[in-house]
């Protein structure tokens, strides 16, 4: 199924288990089926072919940020909203409102081959707005309480800039461990250009 945001100036297009995405009055909203992931353990575990998580992406040109504010019906540990970035197959990384376990956190994982999980800072209630960015070869992940100053989270890269230019961006949902969850996003944005400075806030 293809979606397009009036926000944004590119096509979206589902992938994985069905999210029943849907658009209006300026709320994208998805669904978490069951027990759905994307994650490989850096413990060894191949990737369960099974493991997947609904996902709506698109292919931005150039340098961007895509910002939302993410809010999530959690019910169980390691339910999420997430933004997402897709490079390849063994290639890409979620910024994530997670409840993780018991209380509402910004966290991130960045998947090369296995997948990497690190914690940020708590949030208070079920929102917080997120945003990627991309220059080059290189993405960025903030957060933010209030879609004004900006937490710096994440600096990293995912493959070639020829990779890079090619990659998928959007929203995906998760429940790993639960039943499913609902996810909105509002206050959709996107700027066709690299934030001016990652650390000062804005």
């Amino acid at each position: 199924m293809d979606l397009e945001l009036p926000e944004l100036p590119f096509p979206l297009r589902t992938y994985g288990p069905d999210g029943n995405w849907s658009y209006e009055d300026g709320v994208l909203t998805g669904w978490a089926g069951p027990r759905t992931d994307r994650f490989v353990p850096p413990t060894g575990e191949a990737l369960d072919p099974a493991s997947d998580a609904a996902r709506l992406l698109g292919a931005p040109e150039g340098d961007f940020q895509l910002i939302a504010r993410v809010t999530v019906g959690f019910a169980t540990a390691f339910d999420a909203g997430v933004l997402y970035v897709h490079v390849g197959d063994r290639a890409w990384a979620k910024l994530c409102l997670e409840y993780s376990p018991d209380v509402p956190t910004v966290c991130t994982v960045v998947t090369r081959g296995h997948s990497d999980d690190a914690n940020s800072f708590t949030v208070d209630g079920s929102s917080v707005w997120l945003r990627i960015s991309r220059t080059g070869r290189a993405f960025a992940f903030h957060a933010s309480r209030d879609g004004e100053r900006w937490t710096f989270v994440r600096l990293f890269t995912l493959g070639s800039e020829k990779e890079t230019d090619a990659a998928l961006v959007g929203f995906l949902a998760q429940s790993p461990m639960g039943e499913g969850c609902v996810v909105t996003y509002d206050h959709v944005e996107f700027r066709p250009a690299w934030p001016s400075d990652l650390r000062d806030g804005s």
